[in-house]
């Protein structure tokens, strides 16, 4: 089981892994990320953490010629998690690397992920259980595919962590050196280590219901629309309501396919929407939430009610 990383005396995302292995590794890597960590620290040590390392120094690696393009996380839409399940998507890349790095060596190992606050403090971060694999299309470009996981249930987020992400990467050739033996020479190990390569949302998964009574109902007569607004709260691990929220009711017409906005309405205690309307036609009413920052858009399934 991973821990949430909450010690802002080490600098740099990334060193932060030390602080939590994942519960498996890619099967072809010989490299932890505790084994990353110490390299990274390394090179934090040298007074250049968050950018890439560009010399190399007593008692830290060399400058390893490896950049990253073309990323993306969850295909460009946010990751959205609810209180107990676990959530992967995926991650892609671009590395380029000079033609003498190694990409396919055992103890060669590239990853992404993801940091909430700042590169040098992170309030919390978000990595893959296993390293991405990287396919090479040239012998100095290689298409990489990896995931990020995300175990809320074992209080891997809260509700602080809602909102934007950054994503940062890196790429470690250990060339042979042994991490745990006593002669580990790390200027010999080659990083390439970048702060931001781009940016995700990680929200709060939503709910929404409806119920529109009486039913049936007279034409003219009044209507009551009740319906709940609520989204996984990560503190607590259950879902609470979400308050002073705009929320648009809408109807559909029976034998038609499209809703129209009848009203706006706000949530209020524990999430609660309610109001009222004239029934005109059968048809279905739903409430509709266009989502916030911290909190995906969600709709209701529409409720018929029959007006006689």
């Amino acid at each position: 089981m991973r821990i949430r990383a909450t010690v802002a005396a080490v600098t740099g995302a990334l060193a932060l892994s030390a602080f939590a292995v994942p519960a498996a590794q890619a099967d072809d890597s010989a490299i932890s990320r505790a084994d990353v960590a110490k390299v990274l620290d390394s090179a934090h040590a040298s007074g250049k953490s968050g950018a890439r390392i560009a010399a190399a120094e007593a008692d830290a690696p060399y400058a390893l010629d490896a950049s990253f393009s073309n990323v993306k996380i969850n295909g460009g839409k946010a990751i959205v998690a609810g209180t107990s399940k676990q959530v992967t998507v995926p991650t892609t890349f671009t590395l380029t690397h000079s033609a003498d790095v190694d990409i396919a060596a055992a103890d060669f190992v590239v990853d992404l992920e993801i940091y909430r606050g700042s590169y040098e403090a992170p309030d919390n971060y978000l990595f893959g259980d296993l390293y991405p694999a990287c396919t090479p299309v040239s012998t100095t470009v290689a298409s990489c595919k990896g995931t990020i996981d995300v175990r809320p249930g074992d209080g891997e987020l809260l509700n602080s962590d809602a909102g934007t992400w950054n994503a940062n990467a890196y790429a470690v050739a250990f060339n042979g050196q042994d991490p745990s033996a006593e002669d580990f020479d790390v200027t010999k190990v080659g990083v390439a280590e970048f702060a931001k390569v781009g940016t995700t949302k990680v929200q709060r998964f939503s709910k929404l219901t409806v119920n529109a009574s009486p039913e049936p109902v007279k034409k003219g007569k009044t209507i009551t629309v009740k319906g709940n607004l609520t989204r996984a709260n990560w503190d607590t691990g259950k879902y609470a309501g979400y308050t002073v929220q705009p929320v648009k009711l809408q109807f559909k017409k029976k034998g038609t396919s499209t809703y129209v906005d009848v009203k706006t309405v706000k949530s209020g205690t524990a999430g609660a929407l309610k109001t009222t309307v004239k029934a005109a036609a059968d048809g279905y009413f739903r409430y509709n939430f266009a989502g916030t920052t911290t909190t995906p858009a969600v709709a209701a399934a529409g409720d018929f009610i029959d007006v006689k």
